[in-house]
């Protein structure tokens, strides 16, 4: 259940309450009207812990991780406009973008890829999303798409 912040109502937080978030002080999504941005999301279980030591493991679940955001948020995998990956060895990119292309082939949001270092050397891949709910469907004065 998303929390509304209380000093804007077009703002509502999603929350997987790793002792990060609170450490660092954001949230795993955040929905302002109708954009929705989830944060960098490494695969990691309940316990803020790496799900394997296998990158496909761990995008896979990322992307899992993400799909709930949206969701909370009432937002969904169509609805996402830019992906950005990043990934500790170049040489996963390939097993990193089958993933990504299983999940996202026939959405084909923008998407970014770049090697980056972790804090936390046992990440292998982490990825954002932005999303914008409702945006595939109405044209910008609400009108709808007739293409659909």
């Amino acid at each position: 259940m998303p929390l509304q912040d209380p000093k804007n109502a077009l703002r509502y937080l999603h929350s997987t309450s790793t002792k990060y978030e609170f450490q660092f002080g954001y949230s795993r999504a955040v929905r302002h009207g109708r954009v929705v941005r989830v944060a960098g999301t490494a695969g990691l279980n309940e316990d803020g812990q790496v799900v394997s030591d296998d990158v496909v493991d761990q995008m896979r679940r990322a992307i899992e991780i993400i799909k709930e955001a949206l969701e909370d948020l009432g937002a969904h995998l169509g609805d996402v406009i830019m992906t950005r990956i990043y990934v500790r060895d170049v040489t996963d990119i390939d097993r990193v973008a089958v993933i990504h292309g299983e999940v996202f082939r026939d959405i084909r949001p923008a998407t970014t890829i770049v090697r980056v270092d972790f804090i936390d050397p046992n990440i292998l891949v982490e990825m954002e999303a932005e999303a914008v709910y409702g945006g595939a469907d109405e044209y910008p004065d609400a009108r709808p798409n007739p293409k659909r």
